[in-house]
């Protein structure tokens, strides 16, 4: 997969930390772990556009994998555009505790898998975390798209906002 160059390398705000790997990487883990969707943020035609889905992440957390049925409006704009983030939270749990929220917001580029080798490797990665979701992951209509995680930004107590960098050393 080509990762190119890091994504909103100019977005950073001044107050926007770079986060030691044990600091940011374990509250990242919890959500990426006790929650079961994200949102995915994409863009086509001028326009951003959201989306929910079922996601994995590979255990060093530089991937994600979804899927998507082929001939919906997400397929198209993921097929034209790869810049795409995928936004988990943890409010459903806490909605009256604002300041107790915490949100992730992992940006990076992604990528169609084709059917073969790799694509049962990610497949069966979603599957396991979804199992429900067999049989439409294993149909001809459906594809799979990996995302190559280039930065996470973590944010807990409502502004308080740490990046985190995933490498092959993480």
């Amino acid at each position: 997969m080509d990762t190119g160059e890091p994504l909103f390398d100019g977005d950073a705000s001044p107050d926007l930390r770079d986060a030691s790997h044990a600091a940011v990487r374990a509250p990242i883990q919890s959500l990426v772990n006790e929650q079961a969707y994200a949102v995915l943020c994409v863009q086509g035609e001028g326009q951003p556009y959201g989306a929910l889905v079922a996601f994995a992440f590979s255990e060093d957390l530089r991937f994600a994998v979804f899927a998507t049925p082929i001939t919906t409006r997400k397929y198209r704009l993921l097929s034209e555009c790869d810049h795409v983030a995928l936004v988990i939270d943890n409010r459903s749990g806490l909605s009256s505790e604002l300041m107790e929220v915490e949100a992730v917001t992992a940006t990076g580029r992604s990528q169609v898998v084709a059917r073969g080798p790799e694509f049962d490797q990610w497949a069966n990665l979603l599957i396991s975390r979804h199992p429900y979701l067999k049989s439409f992951v294993r149909a001809e209509t459906c594809a799979l798209f990996c995302v190559h995680i280039v930065r996470f930004l973590h944010v807990a107590r409502f502004q308080e906002v740490r990046q985190w960098i995933p490498t092959a050393h993480s």
